[in-house]
């Protein structure tokens, strides 16, 4: 099989691991994970934060999001563009009025409602989402590339986190050369220090 049917394969395999958490489970581990997440020194150091909101089975980001509001961050949130292909970043106040679901059903900032960020230098801390993690800070996501592709726009490197549920943690990913990967991993039993990107 080629790396894209490799991770076709692993990715099919996780969703369905994590899709049999059930939404109690999910929703208490959430809280566990969202309380490690909000403990690491570079989110406690952040002004400037951009998360995402979950759909299916994910780890429930929405209550870090909630938490980084209620810390007074300033919390940006990714728009699918599909003229582009690219996220496009909004900075929300509110999630009861600045979202709405849109692209796949996920819920994503209303543009007539938020206000749209260009200036990618200024995010401090990014919680991303994905599918499976190694230890070393490999990233499997949905097979978008969206996020490694924000992130190759990025003219510096800003905190990367990704938040799993442990039977989210694998061996190995197969890996292209896009991919990019995360410097903490937070699961419900371990925070992680991975090996930084890009070295």
């Amino acid at each position: 099989m080629d790396i894209r049917a490799r991770k076709q394969v692993l990715r099919q395999s996780i969703i369905a691991a994590r899709e049999k958490l059930g939404s109690a489970e999910n929703l208490r581990l959430s809280r566990t994970i969202t309380g490690g997440i909000c403990g690491l020194p570079g989110y406690k150091q952040a002004t400037v934060v951009l998360g995402y909101l979950n759909f299916g089975a994910e780890l429930a980001a929405e209550l870090w999001v909630n938490q980084a509001l209620a810390d007074g961050k300033q919390v940006l949130l990714p728009r699918v563009n599909r003229a582009s292909g690219h996220l496009d970043i909004y900075k929300v106040h509110d999630l009861q009025h600045d979202v709405a679901p849109g692209a796949w059903d996920i819920r994503e900032p209303v543009a007539e409602r938020c206000t749209r960020l260009d200036a990618l230098g200024t995010v401090d801390f990014i919680l991303l989402p994905g599918v499976a993690f190694t230890r070393s800070g490999d990233r499997l996501g949905y097979g978008g590339g969206f996020y490694d592709k924000l992130l190759a726009r990025m003219p510096h490197r800003p905190t990367l986190v990704a938040g799993a549920f442990a039977l989210q943690i694998v061996q190995e990913i197969p890996l292209e050369s896009t991919d990019q990967k995360v410097e903490w991993l937070v699961t419900e039993n371990e925070t992680i220090h991975c090996i930084k990107g890009r070295e």
